[in-house]
């Protein structure tokens, strides 16, 4: 598995290079988004991006790459705000990792994106589409349409609408989705999951798509 490392800290970039092929992991190197975007190609399985590249505003890059690739994508960045991370997952980002981390943690985190990136292309396509209150979830094509247009969704985000679609009127708890989504059972993307579907209710233009049942999970309504 080949990662590229989108670092402008030598220092840091020299120690996950070391401690990822020590891992047993592949590694490709840019040290701004010029670099990354050049040095992504067909091999690449994961993008592990900082935010704060000297050419380019980190969310720009995760933006342009999300346009040329479904590559998974995991921010580490030493911006804490929450809204940082909001933005992050926005431009297409699958996970958000804060620094100083433990590699570790990022090693399981690399795991976990690839698990869910390998389910989905070995996946057997699936001839369903649901209809909710004028919203058409197509499973088979991946595609969200309302009104016949599509609705620009990241790959989280379909993800996360296509296991409530499989379950419609019934409430999906949390760590279901999360294990379907993320292909883990850690809570620690239970505010991740927040994000996505506070932004699937605002790409759709429906707030009431999706309704959230307090201390359980979510429901596909669209009331």
């Amino acid at each position: 598995m080949t990662v590229l490392i989108v670092e402008d800290d030598d220092r840091l970039m020299d120690a996950l290079c070391a401690f990822l092929r020590k891992a047993g992991y592949r590694t490709n190197s840019a040290a701004d988004g010029a670099q990354a975007l050049e040095a992504l190609g067909s091999d690449t399985e994961v993008v592990l991006l900082d935010l704060g590249l000297p050419d380019l505003d980190g969310i720009d890059l995760c933006r342009l790459i999300r346009q040329r690739s479904g590559v998974p994508i995991i921010i580490a960045t030493a911006r804490s705000h929450v809204q940082e991370r909001i933005r992050g997952l926005r431009a297409g980002a699958d996970d958000f990792v804060v620094k100083p981390y433990d590699v570790s943690e990022l090693v399981a985190r690399i795991e976990a994106v690839t698990r869910r990136s390998r389910a989905l292309v070995s996946e057997p396509t699936q001839e369903l589409s649901i209809d909710v209150a004028g919203v058409r979830i197509d499973l088979s094509a991946r595609q969200v349409l309302i009104a016949d247009q599509p609705v620009e969704l990241t790959r989280t985000e379909f993800d996360i609408i296509a296991v409530l679609a499989r379950y419609p009127g019934v409430v999906v708890p949390r760590e279901r989705i999360i294990r379907e989504v993320w292909q883990t059972d850690w809570h620690a993307f239970s505010r991740s999951l927040e994000v996505h579907i506070g932004s699937i209710r605002r790409k759709t233009g429906r707030g009431d798509l999706i309704e959230t049942v307090r201390g359980v999970g979510y429901r596909l309504t669209g009331k």
